[in-house]
Order: C-alpha cells, then sequence, then structure tokens
C-alpha cells in the first residue's frame, strides 16, 4: 500500500503479520492434496510452504515419502473451513488453534554430553564431604538417579575403581552458590551448626586494607601535584633553565 508522507514524499506501508502454521506442514499439505480441491497456492499458505514443495509432494517427487496428516483430527482445521477454501480459490484458510508448544517435563537436570562421564566423580565428592545431603538432593543438584546415587554410596558401581571424588563446581556439573545453598539447607534440616569462620587472620585483612588505602591516596596525591606542574609549566610560571647551564660539554676546551 503507497501513501505520502508529511511533506508529500510517497512511502510504502508493509503489512507484516504471522502466519500460525501447523504442527507438520508437509504432512498436513500431502493429506490436504490427497483429500480435498483446494489449491496448491491456499495449501502452501496454510501450510507456510513453497507452491512447489506443494507441488512436488502432489506429484510424489518430493525427496522423502510423506504420511499425511489429518488437520481436522488434529483440530487445526475443521470441515466448514475447508468446504470454505473449496468454494473460493481467494479464501485464505484460517487455523482452528495454534499447536501446542513443546514443553520439558520435570525431572533430572539436563547435563551436557561432554560432562555426563563426571558425574559419577561429583556425586562421590558429595558423598564423602557432605554426607548430610540426601540422595533426591544430590540427584536434583548434578541430574542423575537415585541408584545411581545409592551404587556409589555403597560402593557397588560397575566403574568404581576409576570414581575419583571431585568438587561438582570444578567439574562444571553445577555452580557454587546451588551448591552452597544446597549445603546449608541440608545442614539446616540435619541440625547441624555451620563450621565456625577463622577470625585469626582479621587484624591483619585490616592492617592489609589500610596499607592498601594509604598507599592508594598517596599515588592519588602524587597524581596531583604532578598535574599541577604540568599547569605550571604551561603558564610560564616555571622557566627552563638556559641551553648553556643545563648541558655542560665534557670534552669542551677551556
Amino acid at each position: 500500500m503507497f501513501g505520502r508522507s508529511a511533506k508529500g514524499r510517497p512511502f510504502l506501508f508493509l503489512e507484516t503479520f504471522t502466519l500460525v502454521q501447523p504442527l507438520m506442514p508437509h504432512a498436513t499439505a500431502s493429506w490436504l492434496v490427497d483429500n480435498s480441491s483446494l489449491t496448491f497456492e491456499q495449501i502452501a499458505v496454510f501450510c507456510g510452504l513453497h507452491i512447489l514443495e506443494v507441488q512436488a509432494i502432489a506429484d510424489d517427487t518430493a525427496a522423502t515419502k510423506l504420511t499425511g496428516r489429518d488437520p481436522i483430527r488434529a483440530g487445526e482445521l475443521n470441515q466448514e473451513e475447508i468446504n470454505r477454501g473449496q468454494d473460493d480459490p481467494e479464501y485464505k484458510l484460517v487455523i482452528q488453534k495454534e499447536p501446542d508448544q513443546v514443553r520439558r517435563t520435570k525431572g533430572p537436570r539436563y547435563t551436557p554430553v561432554s560432562k555426563r562421564q563426571d558425574k559419577p566423580d561429583g556425586i562421590a565428592w558429595i558423598i564423602r564431604n557432605h554426607p548430610e545431603i540426601s540422595d533426591g538432593q544430590i540427584g536434583k543438584l548434578i541430574g542423575t538417579t537415585r541408584t545411581t546415587i545409592a551404587a556409589i554410596r555403597d560402593r557397588s558401581h560397575w566403574n568404581i575403581a576409576n570414581i575419583q571424588p571431585k568438587d561438582p563446581v570444578t567439574l562444571g556439573l553445577a555452580s557454587q552458590r546451588e551448591l552452597d545453598a544446597l549445603v546449608a539447607k541440608a545442614a539446616k534440616a540435619a541440625g547441624i551448626e555451620p563450621a565456625p569462620q577463622d577470625h585469626r587472620l582479621a587484624g591483619d585483612r585490616e592492617a592489609l586494607i589500610v596499607e592498601l588505602r594509604a598507599e592508594r591516596e598517596t599515588h592519588a596525591r602524587e597524581a596531583e601535584a604532578a598535574h599541577a606542574a604540568e599547569l605550571a609549566a604551561a603558564s610560564g610560571e616555571i622557566t627552563a633553565q638556559p641551553a648553556e647551564e643545563a648541558f655542560v660539554d665534557p670534552f669542551r676546551k677551556i
């Protein structure tokens, strides 16, 4: 659609809209080709395909053999909508409902394939260093099953000879924040008091902070003095010494 701006310059209106496609476009197109008299263009627009793809499906020359998927049974179309499209070749089919979004079900957390072999080492480390953490909590943190955890705990795991306890944070199986929160929660549930903090180095730490702060202030004052000297030299307050006095030639004959 064309129009004109406030200054009289022509511009183009672009109509943008989002078409909702069926869950399986190619299989749906194959069913519509075989079970309706819709035009290839109508099927292509509804399924979000190119018209040549629909023609290849109709001519049975597609790269793969497709099994038709009934959009009526899937609830994406009804017979009245198909009849409306068959009566009017210019009519664009409207999908009845959007495909259901695929959502991940609850379960163990996902671990990349490259790190799955490190799971037994992380489990062994938690069992050795934090026995108060339950198997269910370990399973949620690492992303494994209770059977595997129990096998490592009673040393009946098939690869127990090669399992070496390693920090799961170092292995990349969990974050330090998640591990600390889990340890604190398990300790609270078990009635274990948190480990006392060592305050013996607190005085040294404070002294170091004071020393670093004084050093930083000294550097700041030196920088300010140097900057003031540069400004004074630029304004002519400080005159340079004569060249003869500034440089003495040791090989000059008197």
